[in-house]
């Protein structure tokens, strides 16, 4: 596989982390996009949400971009990336134990 040569095995935790990062500051810009033509306060009358601040909206608003984003990228790294050296041999080898 090209991409496993060119790339080499990253470890889940990198993989994590560096996802989370990018799209912590992916989330940051569409927050402010996305206040900067909405004011938090307006919501109140297409959602019917309890009754917050400007600042809580804000902090919601944030933690769901992120969601958003940082959902889309980690299933996008999950399914570019190979899974580490040894595990399909591990795993063929224990299918191939276990049937008769």
């Amino acid at each position: 596989m090209a991409l496993w040569d060119k790339t080499g095995w990253i470890p889940v935790p990198q993989r994590i982390a560096a996802v989370l990062w990018i799209t912590f500051l992916t989330a940051g810009v569409a927050t402010g996009a996305f206040f900067s033509a909405i004011d938090p306060l307006e919501l109140k009358y297409c959602v019917s949400f309890p009754e917050v601040s400007r600042t809580a909206a804000y902090t919601i608003g944030f933690l769901l971009f992120w969601l958003l984003s940082a959902g889309s990228a980690l299933m996008a790294v999950f399914f570019v990336y190979p899974a580490a050296p040894g595990a399909e041999a591990s795993d063929s080898a224990e299918s191939n134990a276990t049937t008769p």
